[in-house]
């Protein structure tokens, strides 16, 4: 990990109309800590060099000021304004982030990413080039039709559910990205990264194990959740 550098860009722009707050949820306070500080902590404590964060339109400077600041996020080198969708924001991190061998991906609104987690992403991206955390599913998965009734069950020991972060060799994923940046066609449908490697440069994406505690907080619900977990993680 030592003779290769390696950044991050992190997510922190979504509105979170779900959780029916009119905070957003990346600066509601999740164990006394706004719920996006958690992610930076785990980066700053990890091998990771730098970092980019990528917010919404105006919020640059209240970041800086309220959040890198006061948890002296010192591996933080950029905030950058985010786009419309998820892609977008990524494509302007990606942009930010100059002269790094590897690139961590991670949705911000996941607080419970660990060192552990990181470090294995790094561990794939410098073996596979490319690679994303995620577990096993646990439930029977139902494919519908558009009127709600099943049409198929997938075989359950073939599916993951994918978190972040996804981690690639840079140059491979920020090929991918010109590519469908360059061409609205190719946008359609996009979700995550590993579908614009995939799609983009046909490279076989490796899932590595991460943790079903690595939940992404989308709903109340989650954030209830996610303070528990936080708690017991304390006592230990």
């Amino acid at each position: 990990m030592r003779s290769k550098k390696v950044g991050a860009v992190v997510l922190a722009g979504g509105k979170g109309e779900r959780m029916h707050s009119t905070v957003q949820k990346q600066y509601l306070i999740l164990n006394g800590k706004p719920l996006i500080v958690h992610s930076l902590e785990a980066f700053e404590h990890s091998p990771v060099h730098e970092v980019v964060l990528v917010t919404g339109a105006g919020e640059e400077e209240h970041v800086r000021r309220e959040i890198l600041q006061p948890y002296a996020l010192h591996k933080v080198v950029a905030v950058t304004e985010g786009g419309r969708e998820r892609y977008h924001s990524v494509y302007a991190g990606l942009k930010a982030l100059q002269g790094c061998d590897y690139v961590l991906i991670h949705d911000g609104a996941r607080p419970l990413v660990t060192e552990e987690i990181i470090c294995r992403a790094i561990r794939g991206a410098i073996e596979y080039d490319a690679c994303v955390v995620g577990m096993p599913v646990k439930d029977t998965i139902k494919v519908a039709d558009d009127s709600a009734y099943a049409v198929s069950t997938p075989d359950r020991s073939h599916l993951w559910q994918i978190q972040t972060p996804q981690a690639f060799s840079y140059s491979l994923v920020r090929r991918a990205y010109d590519q469908i940046m360059s061409d609205e066609s190719l946008q359609t449908g996009i979700t995550d990264d590993a579908m614009v490697v995939e799609s983009q440069t046909g490279y076989k994406v490796k899932l590595l194990e991460g943790s079903y505690e690595n939940l992404k907080v989308t709903t109340p619900e989650d954030l209830v959740v996610a303070e528990i977990l936080l708690g017991k993680r304390k006592q230990k």
